[in-house]
């Protein structure tokens, strides 16, 4: 599958056309009155305007109910539920066919015992995100710019999309990718100068570095496959 790179918590045209002409894959909307990052559904709606056909369009929900997500999809039309709240896998599974949406659940992971709860996921959420669980106190389910042990992500095996969350910046994002193994990656604030405020520089220097350590992941991948078939030959 094709490696993705998502800016997530976008707010602002400006920092949304740096997101699309960086080349991101996914572009993220939040739709959570608690996070700096959250967006009306006025916003939304010029904003999904500005972003159709160019990537995919996610809406970051936390445990809401139909009419919410009815009124995100009347407004935005997303590609992608975000789901980040404790939706349940039967949950998760209802929305998608509800909506007709793709979906992604968030998982959040602090040691390796929290993948037992991704595996319950893995055959009902079109694509996983493993972000780090937040502490107790946090006020958002996500966003905090934490990060976990990303090579607990290198053993847990799924066929969905996994996408890796928490903490990632363009210093750090070669270094996560190597050692996780993930197919994708999504950064928030650490493209931000402050909560909820993007900055276009930070948005390109991450998504160019993210190409290049997934190029490089799969070159590396390459001559070993190139083997195994000529041995098999």
């Amino acid at each position: 599958m094709a490696p993705l790179v998502k800016i997530c918590g976008l707010s602002a045209p400006s920092s949304l056309e740096a997101a699309l002409v960086a080349g991101a894959d996914m572009v993220g909307f939040v739709f959570f009155a608690r996070s700096p990052r959250h967006v009306s559904l006025v916003q939304a709606r010029e904003l999904g305007r500005l972003a159709r056909g160019r990537a995919k369009i996610v809406a970051l929900t936390v445990d809401a109910d139909d009419g919410a997500l009815g009124a995100i999809v009347e407004a935005l039309t997303p590609d992608v539920f975000q789901l980040h709240g404790r939706e349940s896998p039967a949950r998760v599974a209802e929305i998608g066919r509800r909506f007709g949406v793709a979906t992604m659940k968030a998982i959040g992971v602090a040691t390796a015992d929290d993948f037992a709860m991704a595996k319950a996921y893995a055959g009902t959420a079109d694509m996983l995100l493993f972000d780090a669980k937040p502490a107790k106190d946090a006020k958002l389910p996500g966003g905090n710019g934490q990060a976990f042990d990303w090579r607990l992500l290198v053993d847990f095996a799924c066929a969905r999309p996994r996408l890796l969350s928490g903490g990632l910046d363009a210093d750090n994002v070669a270094a996560a990718i190597a050692l996780s193994g993930a197919t994708g990656v999504d950064v928030s604030s650490g493209v931000e100068s402050a909560p909820g405020v993007k900055e276009n520089a930070k948005i390109a220097a991450f998504v160019a570095r993210a190409r290049e350590a997934f190029a490089l992941a799969q070159d590396k991948q390459s001559p070993r496959d190139g083997m195994r078939a000529g041995r098999v030959a």
